[in-house]
């Protein structure tokens, strides 16, 4: 289990697929944009969508969803960004190289930092999740406070852009969750989508990660649903970006391994069970970032 000692201000495809599942969504989902006035003043209310999308979603509320339960060698790959935008360009060439879809949690710091980062990622045809505002520690604050945290990420996302990639999906930070809190969420219009496994490449070459470790980890963790996190930018202190490096190598493995990527929006229509393993089920819980 991380420590808080680990951390200092951690914001914790194929081509058609991606194309078919990005106008799928905004059709279904992305249509109505709650203003700020609004989200300030009141929880953002479930947002209305076709009855299909409804169900998948209501289907993940409930559980800090770690895996996807299914027989099927499939795979979501994800990453957090709240830091800075270095390696995502090499990441999004990298993904679209391979065809591959992600989900990107970005944190509404970043949103408000880096708003033509969050069109290309759109633009790419990637999902967009909801990662916190500010990234604290959810168990520090009220549920008016987290509450805020949640409605003030999804207002920078959509003033930065988001549009149709915006997701309902929410990754606490830290991956520090509660029954409470996951239901708080969820009141709000989100699921939770946390992670099998972490790369640990966050920590970079100065906190001993090494590209070969982060690939490793990844790879341990394959099985049918894993839900890979990875991280774009660089923390304070560091100058590297391990994920971004280890990405090629790791796409390549999962493709070798007979397993293919598929993107996380495709639950909300045709959605498998996803559940929260017990914790000996989560790879590198030390990790939860």
């Amino acid at each position: 289990m991380e420590t808080r000692s680990l951390v200092v201000a951690h914001p914790r495809v194929r081509r058609r697929p991606i194309a078919v599942t990005a106008a799928l969504f905004a059709v279904l989902w992305g249509a109505v944009v709650i203003g700020p006035q609004a989200l300030a003043a009141r929880a953002v209310p479930p947002r209305p969508a076709a009855a299909a999308d409804q169900e998948g979603l209501r289907a993940l509320f409930g559980s800090e969803n770690r895996v996807i339960r299914t027989g099927e060698r499939v795979v979501a790959v994800t990453f957090n960004a709240a830091w800075n935008d270095a390696g995502l360009t090499g990441i999004l060439g990298d993904l679209e190289r391979r065809h591959t879809p992600a989900t990107f949690f970005l944190t509404g710091d970043f949103a408000d930092r880096y708003p033509e980062v969050v069109k290309r990622i759109a633009a790419a045809g990637h999902g967009l999740g909801n990662h916190s505002y500010s990234h604290p520690f959810f168990a520090d604050l009220s549920a008016d406070g987290r509450r805020r945290e949640v409605q003030a990420a999804d207002r920078a996302l959509r003033a930065a852009g988001a549009g149709g990639a915006l997701t309902p999906f929410f990754r606490f930070p830290y991956s520090e969750t509660s029954p409470a809190q996951v239901r708080e969420v969820n009141r709000l219009g989100f699921a939770d989508i946390e992670f099998t496994t972490d790369t640990n490449g966050w920590m970079g070459s100065e906190g001993g990660m090494t590209v070969d470790h982060a690939v490793r980890r990844a790879l341990d963790a394959l099985r049918p649903g894993a839900i890979l996190q990875m991280h774009a930018g660089a923390s304070q202190g560091r100058t590297e970006v391990i994920d971004a490096r280890a990405l090629p190598r790791i796409l390549d493995a999962i493709s070798d391994r007979g397993y293919r990527v598929i993107d996380l929006r495709a639950l909300l229509t045709s959605p498998p069970t996803l559940v929260a393993p017990s914790v000996g089920g989560i790879v590198g819980d030390a990790s939860r970032r």
